[in-house]
């Protein structure tokens, strides 16, 4: 995605959250939802970032929301790409169900207690594709899911959510499309499988410059 957003005139900044990506080996029982929240705000702050379209992903819905509250008006556009939208007082395991929350943490005990493991990528994924990212996929600490997200009541600049329809057995995020249009954002809906950025990129560059574009 850096490389078809920059070509369409866009600055791209992909913060890696702590114990994730190249900062890996940081991860400790410690880091928790407000340590990635912590993550991105210092990169808007320590870059100087203002006017900013934030986009966040599955998890990283929960990390966007908390940013864009906490960003002093930095963030100008809030865009949930298949994500959690949480409201104050939700943490991911309340968004997904007992169950789920339930095998989730099932998952981590059986490992070292703390670190909750990657979800198999959807079925529809090229296999060179699953080849490419599956090294990339790190455990993450079982905290992220658990802390509750604090929320000022402040309104959000949310600019639109993007629901990708081919739905896996647990549809968790038809919930947030419900809300979305229900709450009067603006809705896309994609003809994709969870992952849009590895599996249709263009097609997804081309939503988001629609999105952005919409004054």
């Amino acid at each position: 995605m850096r490389p078809l957003l920059r070509e369409a005139g866009h600055d791209i900044f992909t913060p890696s959250y702590t114990g994730l990506g190249e900062r890996g080996h940081l991860a400790s029982p410690g880091i928790d939802l407000d340590t990635h929240i912590a993550d991105v705000l210092g990169v808007l702050q320590y870059e100087d970032l203002r006017d900013v379209v934030l986009i966040g992903h599955s998890y990283g819905g929960m990390v966007a929301t908390g940013v864009t509250d906490r960003a002093d008006g930095r963030v100008a556009k809030l865009i949930y790409l298949d994500a959690f939208a949480p409201k104050n007082g939700q943490s991911l395991f309340d968004l997904v169900g007992p169950e789920t929350a339930a095998n989730m943490r099932a998952a981590a005990a059986a490992g070292d207690g703390w670190r909750v493991p990657s979800n198999p990528m959807p079925p529809d994924t090229p296999p060179d594709y699953v080849e490419w990212a599956a090294p990339r996929r790190l455990t993450q600490p079982i905290k992220c899911f658990e802390q509750k997200i604090a929320l000022s009541g402040r309104p959000l600049p949310v600019a639109g959510y993007i629901y990708c329809r081919r739905i896996p057995p647990q549809d968790v995020f038809r919930q947030f499309a419900d809300r979305a249009r229900a709450e009067g954002w603006r809705y896309t809906e994609m003809d994709a499988s969870h992952n849009p950025h590895i599996t249709c990129p263009e097609e997804l560059r081309d939503v988001l410059q629609d999105i952005m574009n919409d004054t």
